[in-house]
């Protein structure tokens, strides 16, 4: 990937800019950008109107100035996604190759966690952030993405110009899902995913449903999506009512790993057999999922490629490069005994 270098020129918009056009102070401009807590509609409504107004970037040329920490900040949903830890890894060895080191930080599916977590590596000074699957909105990582360069990793927004973000295209990788299930002779193929509340299209699991819907509308068939509780509930007694409803499909398509290798698990202990009974396919390819004894078959996203991506466009992000960049990874089905 080719690096771009940037050099700050004399005329070059500081934060004393905007705190002036918008007549504020620059500690106001300040909060603004770190979007603390307690800023008022109207303050923000100023500043922005004079970050936009005068095209102010201070992420390339105010962190330019003090040096580099050689520091990056790794914000992950979780540590149990056994899926995860491939993507960091990978990521990891990306960045160590260039003398960076990573801090783990985890947001716990809170967004204000995540908020105060990104905060934190911006006032430490660190280089960058590389963020994994995101509760909080577009809008706020673009905030910080003028303050501090940022790849999103499992966040689909396309359209992003301060932030890039590296995608499984799970679109497609649903598709590709029902197509397996579609091969192996299965016609009444169910999709399980969860409770998606108030959740934006950025969501993985919104992409895969899309995908899922739009593979059954192409072999004719109509899509069927059960949901279980949503995210950090407890799904054991939503997956043993699937598994005992008098309506359970004959396959079905499970949105991640997470939910997929529990669902395979209390399916043979409770005496329905996989895949006589009941085919499963997963999402992720976890390592879990490739275990002899699980054997579920899954889309695999790619975890290596994902994590290496996401730390090279950091890297290129930090060494001044300012056009957005949106990467999808192409998917693939990797069949196992579960269909």
């Amino acid at each position: 990937m080719k690096h771009q270098s940037v050099s700050a020129s004399q005329d070059r918009i500081t934060i004393r800019h905007v705190a002036k056009d918008a007549g504020v102070s620059i500690a106001a401009v300040s909060k603004v950008l770190r979007n603390a807590y307690g800023v008022s509609e109207v303050l923000r409504n100023k500043v922005e109107t004079s970050i936009e107004k005068l095209n102010y970037r201070p992420s390339v040329a105010a962190r330019g100035m003090r040096g580099r920490t050689y520091t990056i900040g790794v914000l992950v949903i979780e540590l149990s996604n056994p899926f995860l830890a491939g993507v960091i890894e990978s990521a990891n060895a990306a960045l160590s190759e260039s003398n960076y080191k990573s801090l783990i930080g985890i947001g716990r599916s809170a967004s204000s966690i995540e908020a105060s977590m990104i905060e934190s590596m911006i006032d430490n000074r660190m280089d960058g952030v590389l963020i994994t699957a995101p509760r909080i909105s577009g809008k706020v990582l673009e905030r910080y993405a003028r303050q501090i360069p940022i790849v999103v990793i499992a966040h689909h927004e396309p359209h992003a110009q301060t932030y890039d973000t590296v995608n499984s295209d799970d679109r497609k990788g649903a598709h590709l899902a029902v197509e397996a299930a579609l091969r192996q002779g299965h016609r009444d193929i169910a999709m399980l995913s969860y409770d998606l509340l108030d959740s934006p299209p950025s969501v993985v699991a919104v992409q895969r449903e899309t995908g899922y819907l739009e593979g059954m509308k192409q072999a004719g068939l109509e899509g069927k999506i059960i949901r279980l509780p949503p995210v950090a509930a407890d799904r054991r007694s939503a997956i043993k009512n699937f598994l005992t409803s008098q309506y359970r499909p004959r396959a079905v398509f499970v949105w991640s790993d997470l939910d997929a290798v529990p669902l395979l698990n209390a399916a043979r202990t409770s005496g329905v057999r996989v895949p006589e009974d009941l085919a499963i396919i997963g999402y992720d390819n976890s390592p879990p999922s490739a275990i002899p004894l699980v054997g579920l078959t899954s889309v695999d996203q790619n975890a290596a490629q994902l994590g290496r991506t996401a730390g090279e466009m950091l890297l290129s992000r930090i060494d001044g490069r300012e056009n957005a960049q949106h990467v999808l990874i192409e998917p693939r089905v990797e069949m196992r005994g579960s269909v």
